[in-house]
């Protein structure tokens, strides 16, 4: 059989989910013929459905090698990279296929995009988590010091001391502990809000919109973003793919009064964002 004939064979197998089987066929389409770089995206395929996520990340990088604009090898190197957790590598490998998809003008419907979205929040969710495991320990930090400076305070008192200093003792310890411990709170309320929604998101730039505009085909974008894509990838939507011309579209005020109030409400969008 010949490399194509095998590769054939691997279509059909994975096609009844037999993806193993199918594997061995495109190793077989390899080592006859190892500069085809379908052939080790189509087995980066059949391992990322077996959840063997190195050899995914190793065949796509091969592809990659072979040809440096298959959006396939990036997006699933993408995808393993961010099972693997290794969420800045995987959001480079992702918006590198989303940027190829868009200039080869490829249609991968919301795929690219939304695994886009999911490593971003994923990413946020660790770093949240880290900021959090820091923030416990730093309030328990400031808790012990401020009981021992109460121990220390009594201590300094005598053996037999006054009722009253040992209430205003007490009592200060109380406030700064209650304070301290107010204050954690607030921060930890602030942080539960700290997530952009993703329908305030753009579909081109995955990022909170500045300027919503909205298409006749009823999607939002940023103006900046779907503008650039007009100009520069061809004159058509994105994601419906439909003809769009520049005129056609119309500021989403709507959007736009939702972002604002949700920026009002969220300080931080602005550091951000």
């Amino acid at each position: 059989m010949t490399a194509i004939d095998l590769k054939e064979q691997g279509n059909r197998l994975f096609s009844g989910r037999h993806y193993d089987d199918a594997a061995q066929c495109y190793t077989k389409a390899i080592i006859k013929n190892p500069t085809v770089p379908t052939y080790f995206t189509n087995r980066a395929l059949c391992h990322l459905k077996l959840k063997k996520w190195s050899q995914v990340i190793s065949d796509c990088r091969r592809a990659i090698e072979l040809d440096v604009n298959l959006v396939k090898a990036h997006f699933f190197l993408g995808q393993a990279l961010l099972e693997q957790e290794n969420y800045d590598e995987a959001l480079a490998s992702l918006k590198r296929a989303y940027d190829l998809a868009k200039e080869q003008k490829l249609n991968f419907g919301d795929d690219i995009a939304s695994t886009v979205r999911l490593a971003k929040k994923k990413r946020f969710s660790v770093a949240e988590e880290r900021r959090i495991s820091q923030e416990i320990e730093l309030q328990s930090y400031l808790n012990n010091l401020i009981l021992d400076d109460k121990k220390r305070q009594i201590k300094a008192a005598g053996k037999d001391p006054d009722k009253e200093e040992l209430d205003k003792i007490e009592l200060e310890c109380d406030k700064r502990l209650s304070e301290v411990n107010s204050l954690f709170k607030e921060v930890d309320v602030r942080r539960k809000k700290r997530e952009v929604p993703d329908f305030l998101c753009g579909q081109i730039s995955f990022e909170l919109m500045k300027d919503p505009v909205i298409t006749p085909s009823g999607i939002t974008y940023d103006r900046k973003h779907i503008e650039e894509h007009l100009q520069r990838v061809g004159h058509f939507d994105p994601v419906t793919r439909t003809d769009l011309k520049q005129e056609q579209l119309t500021p989403n005020l709507v959007m736009k009064e939702v972002i604002d109030a949700f920026i009002t409400e969220n300080e931080w969008v602005v550091e951000e964002f």
